[in-house]
């Protein structure tokens, strides 16, 4: 595509969700580093590009009003990672922004869910394609750094184990679709808090078995993991507690835990009937929580 666009281009923004999540160390400056399956949901946000006379930022969706004007503002200096994305892209790829970023925000913040990382990944995609750059740009490595450690495993939206503090991935197989209920019990859990928090002790890199590709095999493998974020993120929401309990009394889950910091739950099911009877249930008796089901390992962009 060339500089000069007349049509729009929206690019989907999946929930990413840590199967399983290690703390395996700290470093000198303070980050921690992990060991984590991760994998994405059919449920996410929106970023949508369109032309304009110079760069403008906006954010719609049922989610909108939890952004203030920091969040808001399309200016190099802004605080929302798919601004200082758009902006640290064109000055690499020597591009002028004369683009309108539109958000439509669906997924909680502060929910372990990988929200901004994956909404600043899909702004990258959509500009690459807009700008007509090849994926194998040699800076591009380099900026989803600086941007973020989410960033890169968000990019393809395949499933991989991250190790690191994020900047080593590992491919994995072809992981099966499966139903999933996402439960978040409508607080935010910051990530800073979180690792802030943290008391426990560093583990050793999991062996990820062959067999994950198929339900039983991920089902078995990751009733022996678990979460070491989960005593620091309900020190800090106690309700998690209540999400992970609602989700393990629903018929038909399988395994559940919190992905991330929190304080997203996720219930994995081998049937979909079953997720989604699980979600309608705990939507009802909890309607101050925010609950989707859908499937993980169903991207819609590769």
């Amino acid at each position: 595509m060339s500089d000069t666009q007349t049509k729009t281009l929206t690019i989907f923004a999946p929930a990413k969700v840590n199967l399983y999540l290690h703390v395996t160390g700290r470093l000198d400056n303070g980050y921690h580093t992990l060991d984590s399956l991760i994998a994405f949901v059919d449920v996410g946000d929106d970023v949508t590009l369109s032309p304009a006379p110079d760069f403008e930022f906006r954010i719609d969706g049922p989610l909108a009003k939890a952004f203030g004007p920091k969040e808001t503002d399309a200016s190099p200096h802004s605080a929302n990672l798919v601004v200082q994305c758009v902006w640290a892209l064109a000055r690499a790829a020597q591009k002028v922004p004369n683009i309108r970023a539109t958000l439509t925000k669906r997924l909680p913040l502060a929910a372990g869910l990988g929200g901004g990382s994956s909404d600043a990944a899909a702004v990258i995609w959509g500009l690459m394609e807009w700008w007509d750059l090849p994926r194998q740009s040699h800076y591009l490595p380099g900026l989803m750094a600086r941007m973020g450690a989410d960033i890169p495993v968000c990019l393809p939206c395949r499933p991989a184990r991250v190790r690191g503090i994020g900047d080593i991935l590992d491919s994995v197989p072809s992981l099966e679709e499966t139903p999933i209920v996402l439960v978040h019990p409508g607080k935010p859990c910051p990530t800073q808090r979180v690792f802030a928090n943290y008391a426990g002790a560093f583990k050793n890199t999991a062996n990820l078995p062959a067999d994950i590709r198929h339900f039983d095999g991920l089902i078995g493998f990751l009733k022996q993991q678990g979460n070491d974020l989960l005593p620091a993120a309900m020190a800090i929401v106690p309700e998690i507690g209540n999400a992970l309990t609602a989700l393990e009394a629903q018929k038909g889950c399988a395994l559940a835990r919190m992905s991330g910091s929190g304080a997203t739950c996720f219930g994995l099911f081998r049937d979909e009937a079953q997720a989604q009877k699980a979600a309608q249930q705990i939507a009802r008796d909890n309607p101050d929580w925010w609950v989707r089901g859908g499937w993980l390992n169903r991207p819609e962009r590769y």
